[in-house]
């Protein structure tokens, strides 16, 4: 753990809050003001801000644990705070002007963004007038910035463009099966001037090319390695809470049978399940802490784990989906009931399972085309 982030609050309470709030967040498609307070308070916008500007530089296995322990509470309150994160990380891409904007009030403010580029961006002066759509913009209610990626005109090359808040139009069409306490709503951007040091290119993200006045080692980890990190952690937490609620629900759960009464975790099913189920958890966590090593140990050395990393990232999904549709199964119709932390979970992870970033087919092409060009060359 860095010296940085070991001084960062505890996370504990902000689950706390999150829990006693999630059922609401989820009927409400948004998380309640206290939550956001508490993951804001609890380190997360900053966690990988540059100390220049007050951040806590922090590195991705200790960012990978404090979202899953999040997550264990409310896997739409671990989502939020896994992306303002991350994209705080790509706020350090900006050039020096740019971040010394973003951060003028503190390291905790809280970014929104989209890397699938819509919209349309003309140049203008010394800047650019930025108009478009863009959808799926997790926690933008709470957002002080959002980053919107874009396609030059000129050249087709995507950038970033980083937007205050007064300067988009939120509308609501967030309705899901899963994680909808994240208000992934749509924004509309209408001819807004963006000025140069308010926008980076894609190019450079992908390269780590940050300002080597500011930039910190989390700057120069390549994007691929770990941008599946931010959707599968909040999956890790909310399985591993299902996992939990699950135990202490069956073990104290009793059926009748043949007339008789007996333990529910006597059955074999049961007791099936609870091995799967958890061994499944395990594997993930296993898999995605080597990859939040390996980019906290190798930096910009890790380009070559790349490919390994995708691959790993679809598994991990896979595997706590797996996981969470055991538990399910062995419920029975009480743990269907809305509101049931495994009910819950079952969506959420279903949900976060279901992102682009985490299909095992691509990434596993991806991985074989790695591996397999290796050995013919």
């Amino acid at each position: 753990m860095s010296a940085a982030t070991a001084c960062a609050p505890p996370v504990s309470e902000a689950r706390r809050i999150a829990e006693a709030g999630a059922h609401r967040a989820d009927l409400d498609r948004c998380l309640a003001a206290p939550t956001v307070r508490a993951l804001t308070e609890a380190g997360f916008p900053r966690h990988f801000v540059p100390r220049a500007f007050g951040g806590a530089a922090g590195g991705f296995t200790d960012c990978l644990e404090r979202v899953a322990e999040l997550s264990e509470g409310c896997a739409a309150a671990g989502w939020c705070a896994s992306l303002f994160a991350a994209h705080a990380r790509m706020a350090g891409f900006l050039p020096a002007e740019g971040q010394a904007r973003v951060w003028r009030d503190g390291p905790d403010a809280r970014i929104a963004a989209v890397v699938v580029p819509s919209g349309e961006a003309a140049r203008t002066g010394d800047g650019w007038s930025l108009s478009g759509t863009w959808q799926f913009v997790s926690g933008v209610d709470f957002a002080d910035w959002a980053l919107l990626a874009c396609r030059e005109p000129e050249t087709g090359a995507i950038r970033f463009f980083a937007v205050p808040r007064d300067a988009w139009a939120v509308e609501d069409t967030w309705y899901t099966v899963g994680l909808r306490g994240t208000g992934s709503r749509t924004v509309h951007v209408d001819a807004v001037f963006v000025p140069g040091h308010l926008t980076f290119a894609q190019a450079d993200l992908l390269a780590g090319r940050a300002d080597p006045a500011l930039s910190e080692p989390c700057h120069a980890v390549p994007f691929r390695l770990v941008n599946g990190l931010t959707m599968v952690a909040p999956a890790l937490g909310a399985a591993r809470g299902a996992l939990a609620a699950w135990t202490r629900w069956i073990a104290r759960k009793t059926e009748v049978s043949m007339g008789s009464v007996v333990r529910a975790a006597e059955r074999p099913t049961v007791q099936s399940a609870l091995a799967r189920a958890s061994a499944a958890i395990d594997s993930a966590g296993l898999l995605l802490e080597r990859v939040a090593r390996a980019a906290d140990s190798e930096g910009a050395g890790a380009q070559d784990l790349v490919p390994r990393s995708h691959r790993d990232h679809a598994i991990a999904a896979d595997l706590l989906a797996t996981a969470v549709e055991s538990l399910m199964r062995a419920c029975g119709a009480r743990g269907q009931a809305e509101g049931s932390p495994v009910e819950r979970a079952w969506r959420d992870v279903h949900a976060a399972a279901s992102h682009a970033a985490l299909q095992f087919d691509s990434n596993a092409a991806l991985y074989a085309r790695h591996v397999l060009g290796e050995r013919q060359s």
